[in-house]
């Protein structure tokens, strides 16, 4: 293969432990950076020949941070590739900005219909779905200050609960997390804004189940160490990148029957899967008191997720791109 050096202008622990990972594994070298003022000096010590930038981060969230970007892109020389994981629900208020800013060789989305979109504006683009890292997100033992019941490992979005009460998300966690509270199971909720969310819960939840932001590493300590994860889903035409996640770090996920999660894993093989409410309490009542049966679940879970390793995601960027003739 011809040998890549690969720069990310990137330094967040949700992406760091993602596809640069993919590309390690490949053999390629791999950086990833905050782009600043020392950034065009590692640029021209690296002297990559591949740059990417990745979702709505830190390091790309304002105009001057895009225009950044393209500067230091310009200079490299190096294609520059974009992966949009905003999709659909920011694409014209932020994906499409950076894009017209950063202009990249190539565009990336989690979202296959947006990608008609993109092609309509005269885009390069395909599809590129969320992963896993299997060194990342393993199996651990279980940790005696993550040990319960059931966990949430995600942030509220009370400002968007404001503006969109029927944002499928917030239909998600009522079927999945109501019937918990209604049978009196502790649910722990580790992420932010989680005090802010009394109106879409059937009963009050405590404080002390609330435990505010959850270090991303720190993860999958709770996937290891609780009976039940439940993952909300954003949509029906597309997957959480939590999905993989606790999946390869053999947690029990219970998420939503979609079309998505049908076409890549399978139901009460996998994870679980709910319609509703009373969907939930049936799975409640069947998994809590068998271990026997979660365990397998587990097992599969791990099993299943290896399908989708970020390395496996690095390959098909790689082989899209030589396609395409950017690289």
């Amino acid at each position: 293969m011809t040998f890549h050096r690969i720069l990310f202008l990137e330094h967040h622990p949700m992406w760091i432990y993602g596809l640069p990972k993919g590309f390690e594994k490949l053999g390629y070298k791999v950086k990833t950076c905050k782009p600043g003022k020392k950034t065009e000096q590692l640029i021209r010590r690296f002297k990559p020949t591949l740059i990417i930038a990745i979702g709505w981060t830190p390091a790309n969230s304002t105009p001057r941070k895009q225009r950044l970007i393209a500067k230091l892109v310009k200079m490299s020389g190096a294609p520059f590739v974009y992966w949009s994981t905003e999709d659909p629900g920011y694409t014209e208020n932020f994906s499409l900005p950076l894009i017209r800013r950063t202009k990249p060789d190539f565009v990336f989305t989690i979202h296959r219909p947006t990608v008609q979109k993109f092609r309509k504006k005269s885009l390069r683009v395909a599809h590129l779905d969320f992963g896993s890292d299997p060194e990342t997100h393993r199996r651990l033992k279980s940790v005696k200050k993550y040990q319960g019941e059931v966990a949430v490992v995600a942030n509220a979005y009370p400002q968007l609960y404001v503006q969109k009460p029927r944002h499928y998300r917030f239909k998600s966690l009522r079927k999945l997390v109501n019937p918990f509270l209604k049978a009196g199971v502790q649910v722990d909720f580790y992420g932010r804004n989680w005090g802010s969310m009394k109106k879409i819960f059937v009963t009050k939840v405590p404080k002390r189940w609330i435990h505010g932001y959850l270090p991303y590493t720190d993860a999958i300590k709770v996937y290891n160490s609780v009976k039940f994860v439940i993952g909300p889903q954003n949509a029906e035409d597309r997957l959480t990148q939590r999905t993989y996640e606790i999946m390869s770090s053999g947690g029990l996920l219970i998420t939503d029957d979609t079309p998505e999660v049908r076409k890549w894993f399978r139901p009460g093989r996998d994870l679980l899967v709910s319609n509703s409410a009373h969907d939930t309490k049936k799975l409640i009542l069947k998994y809590t008191k068998n271990p026997r049966l979660r365990e397998k679940i587990r097992a599969n879970a791990v099993r299943a997720a290896a399908k989708h390793t970020y390395q496996k995601r690095a390959a098909y960027v790689i082989k899209t791109l030589q396609k395409h003739g950017i690289i």
